[in-house]
């Protein structure tokens, strides 16, 4: 990792974006093969279950901000990704949310690294209350950003003149 910080911003971010997805989308598709060989077993009819079902529904519905939060945590990234795979997530909702999260993950990495990662590490680990409400408030400040956004450009829709359109 320390060979790859050390090369040119750009190259380090397009090379760990592309070490990313293709750890990702492997994970992804050894998902959808285990869900295939379960299907083959004389277990499938266990997966085929009303709960099962619930359970596979919304993973495809809700899924993809699963996948997409999946990059900003330590330790589930693989088993979110695994289980997006095993639920049989449409690709059209998966690969959006994995580019996504993907490139999130290489700006992070390729930016702040593994320091502020391991600084938040250690604090939620000497308090981890401190350690959630850092978090939370990192979480509502991107939302509030987010909101803030959405509001100006809808008063700016809401001010322009009929026919006209707001860029």
């Amino acid at each position: 990792m320390d060979d790859i910080l050390k090369l040119p911003f750009g190259v380090a971010l397009a090379i760990l974006f592309g070490i990313v997805m293709l750890r990702v989308n492997v994970t992804y598709w050894l998902g959808r093969g285990a869900a295939a060989g379960v299907e083959r077993s004389r277990f499938a009819a266990r997966f085929h279950t009303s709960k099962a079902s619930s359970a596979q529904a919304l993973i495809r519905r809700w899924g993809p901000l699963a996948v997409l939060l999946s990059f900003l945590t330590v330790g589930v990234q693989t088993a979110i990704n695994f289980a997006a795979g095993a639920a049989v997530m449409p690709l059209r909702r998966y690969l959006p949310a994995a580019v996504v999260g993907s490139a999130a993950w290489a700006l992070l990495y390729a930016t702040i690294g593994f320091a502020a990662i391991d600084a938040w590490l250690a604090l939620a680990a000497a308090s981890p209350v401190t350690g959630v409400l850092l978090l939370a408030f990192a979480a509502a400040a991107v939302l509030f950003l987010i909101v803030r956004r959405r509001r100006r450009a809808a008063s700016a829709a809401d001010a322009a003149p009929p026919g006209d359109t707001v860029v």
